[in-house]
């Protein structure tokens, strides 16, 4: 068979394990519409209820009419004013000298390892940091990659040990490698934090930079959702902060945030700034007013953490393990892989759509349901969701 022939069988044969989403027909609030049906939404990650918030669309509507929709790329004629307001309002918000954003936090974060990284330099990773970040090594092309075991500060430092010992040997360019620290904030499958004061400790005795994707921490951790490093009190300590703009903030896109000569490097050299487009009009303008929201009040957090702990106490009370949780992000354990499926499928008959976590997604024994926490719902969508868990407990 040729091999352009064998690549469509292979494919033809796939389509027996195709998965298709379910289709939205509604907004990212507590309920979601499918099919002609509501369901109590205990799967998004819009953590604020800002996916629904009326001065987030009034922003955006309004930035429509007065600037229209797209601009361009950025180092064309796709740099607005609202692309420089957002910027330094991010910066402020979370402490650092400067920011730029990204498409994507996807995005952001392959620029921020490509861009300053080369194959002769090191990262060490956390075995469990976001498939972002492992394809963000593969992108920098980096070839000395440690991973430690998860949140394991003595596997860090040891792993660290074996980098300075690598650190010694000149590169090409005559220049000592760089090392490079990176973890997550909070870890999206466990909802647990990475031990960031230790890490910059550790970091530090080993000359090493450190990078912190706060995708999930950002408008949830800190004083009034500024994030993992603020929660730590850590400010000016990590070197490169990577947010995400489509989770709390509920819009898209992704951004740097760090010392001004270094995101000055990232917007003279990041590809995936320099040949990608801009920020649309309306969600920057979103984006701005979400970030003027969270500088003004702290009530959305506040909602949001008092659901956590209401939620976090239901699910312990009716005998679910939840792991070691210290997030929004509450995973419900349930070990084997088809009675998580079977869990899900259940709970979405009960009106609640909450995701099954399986391998390869986590590790196999290690399935759960997840459910992810928002400041949008009441104490009756909490108390509904935990009545339909033990209900589905009760049938299994």
């Amino acid at each position: 068979m040729a091999t352009t022939a064998r690549l469509w069988s292979r494919l033809a044969a796939a389509q027996a394990h195709k998965i298709s989403p379910r289709v939205v027909s509604s907004g990212q609030g507590a309920y979601l519409t499918i099919e002609g049906k509501d369901y109590l939404n205990f799967c998004s990650s819009h953590y604020l209820g800002f996916a629904e918030e009326p001065r987030l669309k009034r922003a955006a509507q309004d930035a429509i009419e007065k600037y229209g929709l797209g601009t361009g790329y950025r180092t064309l004629s796709g740099t607005h004013a609202l692309h420089i307001e957002l910027e330094k309002k991010i910066a402020e918000f979370k402490g650092t000298e400067a920011a730029v954003c990204f498409t994507s936090a996807y995005s952001a974060n392959a620029s921020a390892m490509q861009t300053l990284l080369g194959k002769e330099d090191v990262v060490v990773s956390d075995q469990l940091n976001h498939a972002s970040i492992i394809d963000a090594v593969r992108v920098a092309g980096v070839k000395n990659k440690f991973a430690y075991a998860h949140s394991d500060m003595g596997d860090l430092e040891a792993k660290l040990a074996a980098a300075s010992e690598l650190q010694k040997k000149p590169k090409a360019n005559g220049e000592h490698p760089l090392i490079m620290v990176v973890t997550d904030g909070v870890f999206s499958m466990d909802g647990d934090l990475a031990n960031l004061p230790k890490i910059v400790e550790l970091a530090k005795k080993y000359d090493a930079l450190t990078m912190v994707d706060d995708a999930h921490g950002e408008g949830v951790l800190g004083k009034g959702g500024r994030g993992v490093v603020n929660h730590f009190g850590l400010e000016g300590e990590v070197d490169i902060e990577i947010g995400s703009l489509s989770k709390a903030f509920s819009v898209m896109g992704g951004f740097i945030a760090a010392k001004q000569p270094l995101v000055d490097h990232y917007l003279m050299n990041a590809r995936q700034r320099l040949m990608s487009i801009a920020l649309t009009i309306p969600d920057t303008a979103a984006l701005i007013e979400a970030v003027d929201m969270l500088g003004q009040s702290e009530d959305k957090v506040q909602k949001l953490w008092d659901n956590v702990y209401y939620l976090r106490k239901g699910f312990t009370d009716l005998g679910f393990d939840i792991g070691h949780s210290e997030t929004p992000i509450i995973p419900v354990m349930l070990g084997d892989e088809d009675y998580a499926k079977a869990f899900s499928a259940k709970l979405m008959r009960e009106g609640v759509f909450a995701s099954p976590i399986v391998f390869p997604m986590v590790a196999r024994g290690k399935a759960r349901v997840r459910v992810i926490v928002s400041a949008s719902f009441s104490k009756e969508d909490c108390d509904l969701g935990l009545a339909a868990f033990k209900r589905v407990q009760a049938a299994m």
